[in-house]
């Protein structure tokens, strides 16, 4: 019997955080898909790997396929160029799963024995994978497992776009908050300078910096600054 996916649907959908959406999925994914080890991979706005939520794999494994497995990988480049999901049954012709590159530099040394790859997409871009595998004698992936993961996926970009929708309107509702000159201060407070060292910085008196850090506390609705550097992580400059 086939079990519904619905409860992992309802955990998606109400998750608060982009955090709590990665850790419910993480934590509740396996039981549905019969898999040993299983991921999510996010990308940033210039294509790099941005976060890595893994369970049963290694960082050394998460190392050697972004430097070897990801380049040879045919599941990936599959979700890539279709923005659906894949296992390598699909991508590959029949019995050549073990001769191929991404099995043979990295899949075989850590018992991957099957791989499964979904997109997460958004603004018609993808921005991350799930990936999954299943180790020892285990049965392939099938087009039941596709469907669901492809359903699985819809969801999870689904609300990872709303979550990020809405910290954007925040943090922009923030900014609006501050002048110009505040954001300057935020900033060398998020790079950990005392107010002399702000002062030095921009030109003002020592006593300058504290009143305006009065100020922004009050609009903030924050009582340090370490509160103020937490409120603002997503405006200020890296």
């Amino acid at each position: 019997m086939v079990r519904s996916l619905s409860p992992l649907f309802q955990a998606i959908a109400t998750a608060p955080t982009e955090e709590a959406l990665r850790f419910r999925f993480m934590d509740g994914v396996s039981e549905y898909f019969g898999v040993q080890r299983w991921g999510i991979y996010l990308l940033n706005e210039e294509n790099q790997l941005a976060s890595v939520d893994v369970q049963g794999v290694s960082n050394t494994f998460v190392e050697r396929y972004q430097k070897f497995g990801k380049a040879v990988d045919p599941v990936l480049q599959y979700v890539m160029q279709y923005h659906a999901p894949a296992h390598e049954a699909l991508v590959l012709p029949e019995g050549s799963w073990k001769q191929s590159e991404l099995y043979q530099r990295c899949c075989s040394e850590y018992d991957h024995e099957h791989i499964m790859t979904g997109p997460i997409v958004g603004q018609g871009q993808l921005i991350g994978t799930v990936n999954f595998a299943r180790v020892g004698d285990t049965p392939t992936f099938d087009q039941l497992d596709l469907a669901q993961l492809g359903a699985a996926c819809t969801h999870l970009s689904t609300r990872l776009a709303e979550l990020r929708r809405r910290t954007s309107v925040n943090s922009n509702l923030l900014l609006q908050r501050l002048t110009p000159r505040e954001i300057q201060i935020a900033n060398l407070v998020a790079r950990g300078l005392t107010n002399a060292e702000i002062g030095a910085e921009l030109w003002i008196t020592q006593n300058s910096v504290k009143q305006a850090l009065k100020r922004m506390f009050r609009k903030l609705e924050v009582s340090t600054r370490t509160e103020m550097v937490a409120k603002l992580r997503d405006i200020l400059q890296d």
